[in-house]
């Protein structure tokens, strides 16, 4: 009579661990399918991501890591624009096409930022345009060509209007607008930092019917004998020509 409670419980605990290894191998299973269904985790490899039956994107992976080139398409079906990845970030050249093969645009990069000089391409292969870039932001330096090699030099200029109220109303007025007044402009109070263009450091200069207009006030503290001024135009080929002047100031007390 002793050794009956003894078996019922030994059955008992052979029943619970069956059910225990099996809830166990359940577990299992749903943790292994969503392992297989979580995106690139430790995938080697060229992964496609597809819009319906259309190939959107290509990416080549090492261990979950972007890492080779990266494709992606036009609607279409074409080739649009191909970047190379070094541990999940951009290095070298991103390239930019037209729909018919031709490349477009070549842009470098240093860890993931532009940096150097960006090229444009007409359809026929021949050099549109040279724009400079420095850690992620445009300088200066741009040179444009017609389709026949020829280098645009067709700029329009800044002029500068002064309006001396200085001793009356202690105000000296600048206005800005370029020679060619068909041309889309931004004006800007400030300097090229380390040889860039930075819109967050710069004063935005107001515009009315295409002059702009700087109002400088006598202050009564000693201050800079000259303003510098920053023009982005846009040029006939759709980039942006960055043109600084130094005006100078006939007082020192002006802001």
């Amino acid at each position: 009579m002793k050794q009956f409670p003894i078996s019922l419980a030994a059955f008992l605990i052979v029943i619970l661990a069956g059910c225990s290894g099996r809830g166990t191998s359940k577990q299992n299973a749903v943790v292994e399918t969503d392992t297989v269904i979580v995106p690139d985790t430790g995938y080697t490899g060229i992964k496609q991501y597809m819009s319906g039956n259309l190939k959107v994107k290509e990416v080549t992976f090492k261990n979950g890591v972007r890492q080779g080139l990266t494709k992606t398409f036009y609607q279409s079906g074409e080739l649009y624009q191909t970047f190379w990845y070094e541990n999940d970030i951009r290095e070298d050249t991103g390239r930019y096409y037209f729909k018919e093969g031709q490349i477009f645009r070549e842009t470098p990069y240093k860890r993931d930022t532009i940096d150097g000089i960006q090229i444009q391409y007409y359809r026929g292969g021949q050099v549109r345009a040279k724009i400079g870039f420095s850690k992620g932001k445009r300088t200066p330096y741009l040179e444009e060509f017609n389709s026949n090699g020829k280098l645009f030099r067709d700029y329009p200029e800044i002029v500068v209007n002064v309006t001396d109220e200085y001793n009356s109303k202690g105000i000296y007025r600048i206005g800005l607008e370029l020679s060619d007044k068909k041309t889309r402009v931004d004006f800007y109070r400030g300097e090229f930092i380390n040889n860039m263009y930075d819109t967050s450091m710069y004063k935005a200069i107001k515009q009315v019917d295409g002059i702009a207009r700087l109002d400088l006030r006598k202050s009564g503290k000693p201050g800079q004998n000259y303003v510098g001024i920053i023009a982005s135009m846009l040029t006939p080929f759709g980039n942006r020509n960055l043109v600084y002047k130094r005006i100078e100031l006939p007082y020192n007390d002006l802001n």
